[in-house]
């Protein structure tokens, strides 16, 4: 199609190409990420036992699925790319929605993906290295190359974007089939012994404060499944294929979750599961063999898709801020060609393996848990508040109140709880979500910029548009 047929056809913007599969896959491959592989004893330590982890991994998919629910009908009633940024600037104005993009924009988004990046190249590197600790820089080198080519794949098409965010969606999935097929093949075996009572529940920990703990780690294993929500206008039949792709996708997630933690708890005993620094891989060792030599493989693998979802759907929030003037112009340009938000992804890409050379990187993810967590929180009060102002507003899918208050009692109790266990951690988190207000005040609230910061802007973007060949977004031509 010519440029002209495509100014003819829907002036330049962002089309709905992302299917039904494609959507579940995005929400799929972003949700499980390496931790399912590296680490899922962050519940087993507070929960103490087998019995009771398997319990709180339950109930964790179901507060992501009545979560989930919340943001199919916020999705379908504010059906505007940029997910929780849309719907928290509907319901709450302008400054609220721009604290949450300043942060996604300068820590959050590029540091996740980093530190994806950076656990692929370990992983990836891992069978070279064998033994020996894989160098910090060639990890680093390597990440900062991986996340090169997935912005590059994500510029270059997005249907190239959508199959290699399905097939490394499926080599995860496969991966953790693998794993729970091994697992039912042992206990059709005969070995039992992990998890029959008493050994079962052995050690369980009833105490309020480690089961909050305990549910506060699976849920944040969950997060994730709010994203397909950043990519609205591109999906095709939003009304339709949003709430269907989470209908599928979080029961999935859920029933894969559990089978895997069964399979390992069917070979592996509570000891062997905490002492272990990536409790995959001593699966394989002790039930595979030479077959464990793959699981580093899978981890690369399901480091990619999680990658490229996050970097997919994270660049169109941006893009939403961007076109309602909340963030430089440049980041709402679309390409001609390619009728991707090419500038967007390309900012994205730079800080993330910027990123990469800073430091450590995995501090800030700590600090920033609770943005995380008053993002989902102020989304569902919005949806909430909404409710109440504007009760007459066109929802194709309502659900009964009781959803959204019991979803929302629930975000409010991983917010305070926290505060009593981390402190120090959470304040330094709000203190970067309030460093936002600044600069919220001088470069968007402030009509009136200096000419010596403006104009060269002005020129900056001129010249970005014609490199990339991208302009604004435009409707139809008449």
């Amino acid at each position: 199609m010519s440029e002209t047929e495509s100014l003819k056809e829907g002036g330049i913007k962002l089309k709905p190409r992302i299917s039904l599969f494609n959507g579940c896959t995005i929400i799929i491959g972003v949700i499980i990420g390496s931790g399912i592989f590296v680490s899922p004893k962050g519940v087993l330590i507070e929960a103490g036992s087998a019995g009771a982890s398997l319990a709180v991994w339950f109930l964790s998919g179901v507060f992501a699925m009545v979560g989930a629910l919340c943001y199919a009908e916020l999705g379908t009633t504010i059906p505007k790319s940029g997910g929780d940024y849309a719907y928290i600037h509907e319901a709450f104005g302008a400054l609220p929605s721009f604290l949450f993009l300043w942060v996604a924009l300068v820590i959050l988004s590029p540091t996740t993906i980093a530190i994806m990046a950076i656990t692929f190249a370990t992983y990836a590197l891992q069978p070279i290295y064998g033994t020996c600790t894989v160098p910090e820089e060639v990890a680093s080198l390597l990440a900062a190359a991986i996340i090169f080519l997935v912005t590059f794949v994500n510029c270059y098409d997005v249907r190239a974007a959508t199959r290699t965010n399905d097939f490394f969606t499926i080599a995860k999935v496969l991966a953790l089939i693998i794993i729970i097929v091994a697992g039912i093949v042992w206990l059709f075996l005969g070995n039992l012994d992990y998890l029959q009572r008493p050994e079962v529940l052995e050690g369980t920990k009833l105490n309020p404060s480690s089961l909050s703990l305990a549910f506060y780690s699976g849920v944040f294993s969950f997060s994730g499944f709010s994203y397909l929500n950043f990519v609205t206008e591109e999906l095709k039949e939003p009304f339709k294929n949003l709430p269907r792709a989470i209908y599928i996708s979080i029961p999935a997630v859920t029933i894969i979750y559990m089978l895997v933690n069964i399979a390992y708890f069917s070979v592996l005993s509570v000891d062997e599961i905490l002492d272990s620094s990536a409790v995959a891989v001593t699966f394989a060792e002790k039930l595979m063999g030479k077959g464990a030599i793959l699981i580093p493989v899978f981890v690369a693998c399901s480091c990619i898709g999680s990658l490229n979802g996050v970097m997919f759907t994270c660049s169109r929030m941006f893009f939403a801020g961007a076109r309602i003037g909340q963030m430089p112009e440049l980041l709402a340009m679309i390409s001609i060609k390619r009728f991707t938000p090419m500038p967007s992804l390309i900012f994205l890409g730079a800080s993330s393996i910027a990123m990469l050379f800073i430091g450590d990187v995995f501090v800030l993810i700590n600090y920033l848990s609770f943005a995380e967590s008053l993002v989902v929180f102020a989304s569902v009060a919005g949806l909430i508040k909404m409710r109440i102002t504007h009760p007459d507003l066109h929802r194709p899918i309502r659900l009964n109140m009781l959803i959204p208050l019991s979803f929302f009692c629930m975000c409010l109790f991983l917010l305070i709880f926290p505060f009593f266990q981390q402190p120090g951690e959470l304040f330094i988190g709000v203190a970067i979500v309030l460093s936002g207000i600044p600069v919220y005040l001088l470069f968007v609230y402030n009509t009136h910029k200096p000419a010596f910061l403006y104009k060269p802007w002005i020129w900056f973007t001129h010249f970005i548009q014609k490199l990339l060949y991208c302009v604004p977004e435009t409707s139809k031509s008449n």
